[in-house]
């Protein structure tokens, strides 16, 4: 995205030093979703994600 908008050439360490430069981190959940189903993606790890690679 940033070499096609911006015609610049950059290795993911450089976007991640430069997103920290301006105070950006990585964002993740703080927790599980209360509705997750684990029967329903162990499934899913099993079936779909094998035919996803």
């Amino acid at each position: 995205m940033i070499a096609w908008k911006f015609s610049l050439d950059c290795s993911s360490s450089a976007v991640w030093w430069l997103l920290h430069r301006h105070g950006w981190s990585w964002q993740g959940p703080a927790r599980r979703a209360l509705e997750r189903d684990e029967q329903a993606v162990g499934l899913w790890k099993k079936d779909v994600w094998p035919q996803a690679e």
